[in-house]
C-alpha cells in the first residue's frame, strides 16, 4: 500500500522553518501552562513530537484507503458526535472559560454549541442527496454515453483551528470533512490548551484513531502539520500566518481553504435610524470580546451630523448590556496578556497621533484582561488600529461625506472578510453590493450570514481562499468526479483513420 512520508525537500523544509517563525511572531504571549489542563486520560495534556505527525497522517490514510466511510458510516459518525457533544455542552463551556480566563457561558453556548448542533444537523439531513451521483448531459454528439458527477471523498483532511472559537472552529470542519467522507486530523490553538484537551477526550469518545487524531503543540508543530501532504487543509487564522500556510502546504500541492480575516467594514447610511445600528454593532463587536473574525472592524458613517449621536447610542448600549464592566459576567475577557497589550497599543498609538478615543465604561482591568469597549473617531490610515484586524472591543469610527466616498475607501483596501451595509434604501445596498466584493454580507446587522448554513462562508484574496459550511464545505472536501459511461456501440467508434472513410461523419458532428 502507498504511503506518505513527511515531505524532506529543501523546499518543503524551508518553508517549514518559514511557518514556524510567522506562527511564532503571530503568538504575542506564551500559552497558558501545559501542565494545568488535564489530558482525557487525566494527566497534563502535551505537545505532540514532530516526529509523530507524519507517522498519524499516514495511518489515517491507510485506514481511509482500507475502508472509505459509506453514507451509513459517515451519517452514524455525526450523530455520534452530535450527541456526545450536546451531552458535554456545561463541561465545554467551563472549559473555553478556563482558557480565555473568564467568558461569558451564553456566547459559548450560542458561538460554539449551537453553531456546531445546526451545522451537523444540517450535514446529516442533505447527506444522502449530495452523495447521490448527479447526472449531467453529454450532448446529442455524444449520444448514447450518459454523464454523471460523483462527489468522492479526496482522503485524510487537515484542519488547523485557532484560539477565538476552539469548539466551532474546529468541530465545523471536521464534521464537514466527516460528511464528504474523509478522516480528520486536527490541529487546535496552542493558546487554548485546555479546549485542545477536551476536544481529544471528546473525539476519542466518539471516532476510533485510525478516523480522528488531534494534534497538540505550538509553533514547531504547527508548522510541520500545516507542511504534511494532506489531501485538503483548511486554516483558520490571521492572513500573515495564512500566507505562510500556504508557503508551507506549496511543496506538497496541498489543496487548501483558508479562513483568514481582515478589516470589515460597516457603512451606516444616512436614512438608517443611529439607535439601530448602535445595537446591531454593539452585538457584532462586542460578542466575545470582539475577539471575531467578521466583527465590524471599523464603521463609516455617511454624514458627520450624525456622529456624536452614534457615539452617545453605543455608550448606552454598553452600559445596557455589561453596565460599568466591574461586575460583567456576560463579558469576554482577552484570551491572554499580549493581545491584551496589543490592543492597549492601538488606543495609546491613536492618543499620540491625536485621534480622540473615547472608552465606553469605566472598568479597564489589566489583571483580570477586562478590555473595556472603546471607540476611536476619525483615524487615519496612519493609526495602527487601521492597518491592522483589531480583533478586540475597539471600534473605530470614520465620518464620509458620501456614500461614493465610503464605496472608495473600501476598494482603496483589501477586499474585506465580511461587509455590512446599514440603510432601508434598497437602491443604495444594491449599489454597495454592485460596488464593492467581500467573503459575505449581512445588510442591515452583523455577522449572522456565518451561520446560516446554505451560505458559503469563505475570504477573497488576503481575507481568504475557498468557503466551507453546508453543501459550500461538502463540495469543498471532495473531488467533484466526473465519469461519463459509453455503450457497447458508440459513434466515436467511427473516429479513426483513415478519415476519408468517415469525412461526411465529421462533417455532420462539426457542423
Amino acid at each position: 500500500m502507498t504511503t506518505f512520508p513527511h515531505a524532506t525537500t529543501t523546499a518543503a523544509n524551508a518553508a517549514i522553518t518559514a511557518a514556524n517563525a510567522a506562527i511564532s511572531a503571530a503568538s504575542t504571549t506564551a500559552p497558558a501552562d501545559p501542565a494545568s489542563p488535564a489530558s482525557a486520560a487525566g494527566g497534563p495534556l502535551r505537545d505532540t513530537p514532530v516526529s509523530d505527525l507524519a507517522p498519524t497522517l499516514d495511518r489515517l490514510r491507510r485506514a481511509w484507503q482500507a475502508r472509505k466511510p459509506d453514507y451509513d458510516q459517515r451519517r452514524d459518525d455525526l450523530h455520534r458526535l452530535r450527541d456526545a457533544l450536546k451531552r458535554r455542552l456545561p463541561e465545554m463551556a467551563d472549559t473555553v472559560a478556563a482558557d480565555f480566563g473568564h467568558r461569558s457561558r451564553h456566547e459559548s453556548l450560542i458561538a460554539d454549541g449551537m453553531t456546531v448542533l445546526n451545522e451537523i444537523d444540517h450535514l446529516a439531513s442533505h447527506l444522502r442527496r449530495w452523495m447521490k451521483p448527479r447526472r449531467v448531459g453529454v450532448g446529442w454528439r455524444f449520444w448514447p454515453a450518459r454523464a454523471e458527477v460523483r462527489q468522492a471523498p479526496v482522503g485524510v483532511v487537515g484542519v488547523i483551528a485557532p484560539w477565538n472559537y476552539p469548539v466551532n472552529l474546529a468541530l465545523i470542519p471536521l464534521a464537514t470533512a466527516i460528511a464528504a467522507g474523509n478522516h480528520v486530523y486536527l490541529k487546535p490553538s496552542e493558546h487554548t490548551p485546555r479546549t485542545t484537551a477536551f476536544l481529544r477526550s471528546l473525539l476519542a469518545e466518539v471516532f476510533p484513531l485510525e478516523r480522528v487524531a488531534v494534534a497538540a503543540g505550538g509553533a514547531e508543530v504547527a508548522g510541520a502539520f500545516a507542511a504534511l501532504p494532506f489531501d485538503h487543509l483548511v486554516f483558520t487564522g490571521s492572513t500573515a500566518v495564512g500566507r505562510k500556510v500556504m508557503a508551507a502546504a506549496a511543496p506538497n500541492l496541498t489543496p487548501l481553504t483558508l479562513e483568514l480575516g481582515g478589516k470589515s467594514p460597516a457603512i451606516v447610511c444616512d436614512d438608517y435610524p443611529v439607535e439601530q445600528a448602535a445595537a446591531r454593532l454593539a452585538t457584532g463587536k462586542w460578542f466575545n470580546g470582539g475577539q471575531t473574525c467578521i466583527a465590524p472592524d471599523y464603521v463609516l458613517l455617511v454624514g458627520r451630523s450624525r456622529r456624536d449621536a452614534l457615539v452617545q447610542a453605543l455608550r448606552a448600549q454598553v452600559a445596557a448590556r455589561y453596565g460599568d464592566l466591574s461586575d460583567a459576567g456576560d463579558y469576554t475577557r482577552i484570551i491572554n496578556d499580549g493581545q491584551f497589550a496589543r490592543l492597549d497599543g492601538y488606543l495609546e498609538d491613536a492618543r499620540q497621533r491625536g485621534h480622540e478615543v473615547v472608552p465606553l465604561a469605566a472598568t479597564h482591568d489589566r489583571a483580570q484582561r477586562l478590555f473595556a469597549p472603546a471607540l476611536v473617531l476619525e483615524p487615519g490610515d496612519e493609526a495602527k488600529v487601521m492597518q491592522d484586524e483589531i480583533f478586540g472591543p475597539i471600534l473605530p469610527i470614520r465620518t464620509v461625506a458620501s456614500l461614493d466616498e465610503a464605496i472608495a475607501y473600501i476598494n482603496a483596501h483589501d477586499r474585506p472578510l465580511a461587509l455590512y451595509p446599514f440603510s432601508h434604501d434598497r437602491k443604495r445596498v444594491e449599489r454597495i453590493l454592485h460596488s464593492t466584493l467581500a467573503g459575505g454580507v449581512t445588510v442591515n446587522d452583523t455577522v449572522l450570514h456565518f451561520g446560516i448554513n446554505a451560505l458559503p462562508f469563505g475570504g477573497i484574496g488576503p481575507s481568504g481562499m475557498g468557503a466551507y459550511h453546508g453543501r459550500a464545505g461538502f463540495d469543498a472536501m471532495s473531488k467533484a468526479l466526473p465519469v461519463l459511461w459509453q455503450p457497447r456501440r458508440a459513434g466515436s467508434d467511427l473516429l479513426k483513420p483513415p478519415y476519408s472513410k468517415v469525412a461526411r461523419f465529421i462533417d455532420f458532428i462539426i457542423r
